[in-house]
């Protein structure tokens, strides 16, 4: 086993996960995926290419277990949560925190662990 810090260098520097998962309508906690994620996902994908962002990597992701919050991205290796709606909130999110290191207080999701379900 290799001591922390040493090995290869990240491929990423950051890592957005953006839930776009879809569950029926009529689940009880609702899904990212019909509050708009998908297309908000894709925007900051672009937004990310057009600002030359490097070593950045933003991905869709499966449910993130937080349905009822979302839409919803994490941001590793910070282990960052945020919930957004318009792609504004998106832009602030990339400028600031994934490309400028400083998070976004009014978007951060406070999520009880001991709450989680799965």
């Amino acid at each position: 086993m290799q001591a922390a810090g040493a090995g290869p260098e990240p491929v990423y520097r950051v890592h957005v996960f953006c839930c776009t998962n879809r569950r029926p309508d009529s689940h009880w906690r609702g899904c990212c995926a019909s509050k708009g994620s998908k297309a908000l996902c894709d925007y900051m994908c672009r937004l990310g290419m057009v600002l030359g962002a490097r070593r950045i990597r933003i991905n869709h992701a499966g449910c993130l277990n937080v349905c009822e919050h979302g839409p919803t991205m994490v941001i590793y290796p910070d282990g960052v949560w945020y919930r957004y709606e318009t792609e504004a909130d998106v832009e602030e999110i990339l400028r600031r925190h994934v490309i400028g290191g400083k998070r976004v207080e009014r978007l951060l999701l406070d999520i009880d662990p001991g709450t989680l379900r799965g």
